[in-house]
């Protein structure tokens, strides 16, 4: 019988340590409560006026891009057009990196999906890719090799945007790609 009261005399003792620890570690690990973001006048001047944009910071304004009738493709699109030395400087950088050059055209410059879904046709969706130009550039080791091709490629299609890309043959993917020409 002692050692049932035992039981129960260190029972409750345990439960009440047990507690009181829970209630000292919600005491330590209490944090403050967020209050919120401060104020946006902190962050504005008098001077500014409301119908400029604001982030936050010290930036006054921000320019949105105008997509509509300006498209823009792949890497390099937003600069001005490449020079040769500049397209030459970016395919040796690919041969470096042991990438396969190769280039491509299109009339329309940007993947497409149409979906016939006209009476016989359950939804068919024809897609409009890029088209290669010759093979990929296996065993290029000079960038003039590639800009000859460019050269090639837009004098044949002088209607069409071309690009490059580099392609890794061991993941067998399109690691990077940039325009090279936009139609005349």
């Amino acid at each position: 019988m002692a050692s049932a009261v035992a039981s129960t005399v260190v029972a409750p003792v345990s439960v009440t340590v047990a507690s009181s620890s829970v209630a000292a570690s919600r005491e330590s690990s209490s944090v403050k409560a967020f209050s919120g973001l401060k104020s946006a006048t902190l962050f504005t001047s008098k001077s500014q006026q409301l119908s400029s944009v604001q982030n936050g910071s010290r930036v006054q304004c921000m320019q949105v891009w105008n997509p509509i009738g300006q498209p823009k493709f792949e890497t390099f699109s937003y600069l001005p057009p490449l020079s040769d030395d500049q397209i030459a400087r970016q395919v040796d950088y690919m041969i470096q990196q042991n990438l396969i050059p190769c280039i491509e055209f299109d009339t329309v410059g940007a993947v497409s999906r149409t979906n016939f879904s006209g009476s016989g046709s359950s939804g068919y969706y024809d897609g409009r890719y890029w088209t290669m130009w010759k093979l990929p550039m296996f065993g290029c080791t000079d960038s003039s090799q590639v800009l000859r091709e460019i050269q090639e490629c837009k004098t044949s299609y002088p209607s069409c945007w071309v690009r490059v890309l580099g392609f890794d043959s061991k993941k067998q993917v399109q690691i990077c790609g940039f325009l090279v020409a936009r139609p005349n």
